[in-house]
């Protein structure tokens, strides 16, 4: 396991104890412009992630969700969710956990999810494959779309008849359909094949750097949800295992 590796499994799992331990004890809450919520909790989980790769690499860059930014010109950059899933936290529902992605020169090369509840760790880098509690994980062999469980945006608001439209096209192509207001969640489930893709319109590169990284070390393939390479600017991502990836596309992106 490689250094970066290493500082981003410790500062995961730092931040995600801290979150299990504070379960039920918010006592802040502020709801930002695109209605989304933050906790008192969400910032200082970042602070603990922050402390952590500034005292390892002093010179990498890194974008938090609840506002760290730094070195945003280093060809290192670490994305960092300390608490994905803060809407099901707020109302205790214990599907939560955190994200950080580390983008090499606009590659997604390492990642870390942590799911404190269920003390899972994932673990991918570009090269060495991906990881749950030290064990190997690939994305499904899933070769039929009939067979597929699917995780679905649930940020239907923001765009009912865009979404809704999709969600028509591709529900009856599939076995079932989830929404899970996680995407540390969703992609790890992606991750370790117990989910066959996901389908998202409004995650940001907080929410989905972390979990691609590993997905990508495991077999899975991605793409923007304009249909183009995924960057760590994008907003929105169509990830699948490789063997239903284009039957997936053909379905979101029909016109």
């Amino acid at each position: 396991m490689s250094d970066i590796l290493k500082v981003a499994a410790g500062a995961a799992k730092e931040a995600g104890d801290f979150l299990l331990h504070n379960f039920g004890k918010i006592s802040k809450i502020e709801r930002k412009k695109d209605k989304s919520l933050a906790t008192n909790l969400d910032k200082e989980a970042e602070s603990l992630i922050v402390k952590r790769i500034k005292a390892s690499f002093k010179g990498h860059g890194i974008i938090g969700e609840e506002g760290a930014s730094s070195n945003l010109d280093s060809d290192y950059l670490w994305i960092v969710d300390p608490l994905d899933g803060t809407h099901n936290f707020v109302r205790g529902i214990n599907i939560f956990g955190v994200s950080i992605g580390v983008i090499y020169k606009g590659s997604f090369c390492a990642g870390a999810i942590y799911m404190p509840q269920e003390k899972e760790l994932y673990l991918g880098e570009e090269g060495s494959g991906a990881f749950k509690n030290g064990k190997k994980i690939t994305v499904s062999q899933t070769k039929k779309l009939s067979e597929c469980s699917v995780s679905f945006d649930s940020s239907i608001r923001y765009s009912p008849r865009l979404m809704l439209n999709a969600l028509g096209r591709l529900a009856p192509e599939v076995f079932n359909v989830r929404m899970m207001g996680s995407s540390v969640r969703q992609l790890s489930w992606v991750a370790e094949g117990k989910l066959d893709l996901a389908v998202e319109y409004y995650d940001k590169p907080w929410d989905f750097a972390g979990g691609m990284a590993i997905i990508k070390a495991g077999g899975g393939k991605f793409v923007n949800i304009q249909n183009k390479p995924l960057t760590y600017k994008d907003i929105g991502y169509i990830v699948a295992n490789p063997y239903i990836f284009e039957d997936i596309k053909k379905i979101i992106f029909k016109s």
